[in-house]
């Protein structure tokens, strides 16, 4: 505290006091106040002087909260202005005062003069001058000092003055209310308009203790939306300051303590009054934060009336200078360039509802997380069924609206990314699955922050953070006044209503649906749907939002290079170009509105057909861009030129599956009439299974010894080492032995496992299935595996006719079948390739008799028609059969001709 020693007089006389300096901190009376001295690298050094010879009242004082039966304490009359005059008069000033007098207690007392020197204003003849003080009893004037108090009450006697005023001096008694009955009737009442106070106490920088004029409540005021560091307090009573907690205390007390303010009450947290307190010279809340000394808190900054962002930009100067509780703060993006702090990407797919993956200028992808925001998720009464396999898109309440909201608004469009955090990968534990680096960021399109849309729309919640965790987002206030909104207005999660229910069924791999919905889709022309997912550039899943159902589709007329594949054992490498394939495909049509036709299926239920984007033929593109093949099916399709010709240029051009295309001389490529000739090389084989849509499955006679003998000695091997009953997981895909009726083993493979009880296996060598517990499969041993020999059952179907849609007919013409050749030798001859399996013409093998014509000839299946040259002579004939059959009305032409009006409605087409 600044002094300086001022000697007076002659040697051997008195001691003149030393006078010393300092700034008036606090009027604790009418007679006692609290000086301190300069700041110097902390809170400074203060100390309590007590003005010599005067009295002034004592001020109210309340009750010892552990002291019930103790009653508060009244102002004195006059105490109250006796305060307020000092403190007008001094708090903030530089004074200087001289001690006259000091107890045993260590209570000072002395004179105090404003100003630098004792040449200034006598507080304590001033007070007794306005008749706020009285010269103590007993007090003689006995020197210069107490003279002039004696006339100074003298004269404010003679001008009733004060206390010597007609009356009592009751009206200067304060009615203090300590409490306040409803504190938020009390905030509300003030419609948050400026409330004249004093500040009477800093508990510490954001924490204070105000009188509330002109009623005289004393409350406590919360900063809103910010929190200084505080005293704990100790089990012993003390107190311990957090870092800067007693530097931002003196803060505060430097600027406010014992002034006149206004504070704008905006909300209360218990007793607690939560309010901005407004100086002439500032704003302290965004002083504080600007200073360091305070940072934003969540609870209450969203009923801070002056500007979230303002409080956040405070906060955000203190940060990147590092200023006191800041000073090692790591800003969370400090790591990353601003090129990657910023940028411009093109959203490529939504993931579910609060992730997007981008595409970068630099052609790399990325995934990027939006900032503080969860997607809809199960909880409580919702949880999932644990035997039920969960479809987050469509199971969880609201994921479905919430992902259709962003891809709606996203894909495909170019979106400012501001990357706020990036979120460290985390391992797993016994509740929460592992996580990968994750990379947090407020995205926005035409000035839209689209986290905010989402929460907002009651489509995604805002997360909610420590205090001390800066890892969120940089528009967080936003967000959760998003949220306060969504919840007021009942929107989406927030609504009272039912939740939304989407039943979508999912018939991808199930034949038996598919068969049941290709009609269907075959009449229905062009579908709209959805590309959920691409599999690789012509296998997409499709989500029919008018049908609600997703489906497995295959881009027809073309050959597209297959990708890499894992097969049971090994890894089964892709094609040149099939990553090429896919990644195009991705980017031209991934969660798109697109158009599908479908025109058939295979045998595994996937829809085979024509897919439409912006009126442009995926398949035609594929093939344009060189990343795929015309196959010879498109020669029946409307698209078929359109894609002879696109394959023409990509030839040219000899690029990607083109690469190494070599145009072959005009005179190499003349016709030659020999190769329009049909082939017909029959082979013996002998036919082991029939199936439901007339596709058959035979063994090659000339392996038939081999097979026998592979299959005694496998026999053989398991009679001397049986399987443990029960010892054997069957997996899907797996090749096994499986014991059949008769009780023999024979190969199979695994098709699907819905139980230990119920797994459905293929027998390789034969062609038929069956749905086995696992208890009746094992092992295959190595010595009898596919790799010594092949599968012996090869899957064919008739070539040239037509099997009936109508499950009926179709019975019938299986049942002929099957009694003319299953379990016979037969002569084979292969056609033509699909893309399910061979087409082939079967003769018996006696009559050397064609079984495909014999149905023709029976009227069991219809003729199909072939543009192929080679194949002329035989659909000639296959025609006068149909027509012999329709003549004699038999079977499916007991009717007559129902082609020509009803062939959709019965399932047929010509």
């Amino acid at each position: 505290m600044a002094s300086s020693a001022q000697s007076g007089g002659t040697s051997g006389g008195p001691a003149v006091p030393t006078v010393q300096r300092g700034i008036v901190k606090m009027v604790l009376s009418g007679c006692a106040i609290i000086v301190r001295g300069q700041p110097r690298g902390g809170p400074p050094p203060e100390r309590q002087i007590n003005l010599s010879n005067i009295r002034a009242g004592n001020l109210a004082r309340r009750a010892a909260a552990t002291q019930p039966d103790a009653k508060d304490t009244p102002d004195e009359p006059w105490a109250f202005p006796a305060r307020e005059f000092l403190r007008k008069k001094l708090i903030g000033k530089e004074v200087c005062f001289t001690i006259e007098n000091k107890t045993p207690q260590g209570r000072e007392y002395g004179m105090i003069y404003l100003g630098k020197d004792t040449n200034g204003e006598n507080i304590a003849e001033s007070l007794v001058a306005e008749g706020l003080a009285t010269r103590r009893e007993g007090m003689r004037a006995n020197n210069p000092e107490q003279n002039r108090l004696s006339e100074c009450e003298e004269q404010a006697k003679a001008a009733k003055k004060g206390m010597w005023s007609e009356g009592n001096g009751s009206h200067t008694i304060r009615d203090l209310k300590y409490t306040i009955e409803n504190p938020r009737h009390f905030v509300d009442s003030h419609h948050q308009k400026p409330v004249n106070a004093i500040i009477e106490h800093v508990r510490d920088g954001s924490v204070v203790r105000a009188l509330l004029l002109p009623d005289y409540y004393l409350v406590t005021v919360m900063l809103s939306g910010i929190k200084c560091p505080t005293f704990r307090r100790e089990a012993d009573g003390s107190e311990t300051p957090e870092p800067f907690a007693a530097e931002a205390k003196f803060f505060t007390e430097s600027r406010l303590l014992q002034r006149d303010v206004q504070i704008i009450l905006e909300s209360c947290h218990n007793q607690n009054i939560l309010g901005t307190i407004l100086h002439p010279n500032g704003n302290i809340t965004e002083l504080l934060l600007k200073e360091g000394f305070a940072r934003c808190v969540d609870w209450s900054i969203a009923v801070y009336t002056r500007g979230a962002e303002k409080l956040r930009a405070a906060e955000r100067f203190a940060k990147e200078r590092r200023l006191r509780i800041w000073r090692d703060y790591v800003a969370p993006t400090a790591n990353l360039d601003q090129k990657d702090k910023q940028f411009v990407a093109k959203v490529m797919q939504v993931l579910n509802a609060d992730a997007i993956v981008v595409k970068l200028n630099s052609g790399d992808y990325k995934t990027i997380h939006l900032s503080s925001i969860r997607p809809p998720r199960l909880e409580g009464e919702n949880m999932q069924d644990k035997n039920k396999k969960l479809r987050p898109l469509y199971d969880i309440p609201y994921m479905f609206e919430a992902r259709e909201f962003l891809r709606k608004k996203l894909i495909g469009k170019k979106v400012n990314v501001t990357v706020d955090y990036i979120r460290p990968a985390s391992p797993a534990t016994e509740t929460v699955p592992a996580f990968s680096e994750r990379t947090c960021a407020t995205v926005t399109i035409g000035g839209i922050n689209i986290a905010e849309a989402l929460v907002s729309k009651g489509l995604a919640t805002v997360i909610r953070y420590r205090q001390d965790d800066d890892q969120r987002s940089s528009h967080y206030d936003e967000l959760l006044a998003a949220e306060a909104r969504a919840i007021k207005n009942g929107k989406g999660l927030h609504s009272k209503k039912e939740v939304p229910i989407h039943r979508v069924a999912d018939i991808s791999g199930d034949t038996q649906k598919a068969k049941q919905f290709l009609p269907f889709l075959q009449r229905a022309g062009r579908s709209e749907a959805v590309v959920e997912y691409v599999f690789s550039g012509s296998r997409l899943k499709l989500y029919l939002p008018k049908e609600t159902c997703l489906i497995t589709f295959l881009l027809a007329g073309i050959e597209c290079p297959r990708g890499a594949r894992n097969l049971p054992g090994l890894v089964q490498e892709g094609e040149p170009f099939s990553e090429e394939a896919t990644l195009f495909t991705k980017e031209l049509v991934l969660q798109r509105e697109v158009e599908v036709e479908v025109e058939s299926m295979d045998k595994a239920g996937n829809f085979i057909g024509w897919l439409h984007i912006d009126s442009a033929n995926l398949s035609v593109l594929l093939v344009e861009h060189a990343l795929s093949k015309v196959h010879f099916t498109a020669e029946r399709s409307s698209y078929y030129k359109s894609l002879l010709s696109a394959e023409e240029a990509a030839k040219q051009k000899k690029e990607k599956v083109w690469a190494h295309y070599e145009e072959q001389p005009v005179e190499e490529v003349a016709p030659v009439l020999e190769e329009k000739e049909r082939s017909a090389s029959y082979k013996p084989v002998f036919v082991t299974e029939i199936t439901d849509d007339l596709h058959f499955y035979v063994q090659d006679v000339e392996t038939g010894t081999q097979l026998e003998k592979l299959m005694e000695n496998m026999r053989n091997d398991i009679a001397s080492h049986p399987p443990v009953e029960g010892s054997y997981a069957p997996r899907r895909g797996e090749f096994c032995i499986a014991k059949f009726v008769d009780g023999e083993w024979y190969r199979a493979r695994v098709e699907k496992v819905e139980s230990p009880a119920k797994v459905h296996v293929f027998y390789i060598d034969y062609g038929n299935r069956e749905i086995l517990p696992s208890s009746r499969l094992g092992t295959l041993p190595p010595a009898f595996s596919t790799r010594v020999l092949p599968a012996q059952a090869t899957e064919y179907a008739f070539a040239f006719i037509q099997v009936p849609q109508d499950e009926d007919a179709r019975t019938d013409a299986v049942d002929s079948v099957v009694r003319d050749i299953q379990n016979t030798q037969c002569l084979l001859n292969v056609e033509h390739l699909s893309a399910g399996c061979p087409h082939v013409t079967l003769q018996f093998a006696d009559s050397k008799g064609d079984v495909g014509l014999g149905l023709v000839k029976e009227g069991l299946v219809m003729v199909e028609v072939r543009k192929e040259k080679q194949f002329q002579k035989v659909i000639t004939e296959y025609l006068n059969a149909q027509e012999s059959a329709k003549s004699a009305r038999l079977n499916l032409w007991r009717y007559g001709d129902f082609r020509a009006d009803d062939a959709d409605e019965f399932g047929y087409s010509r």
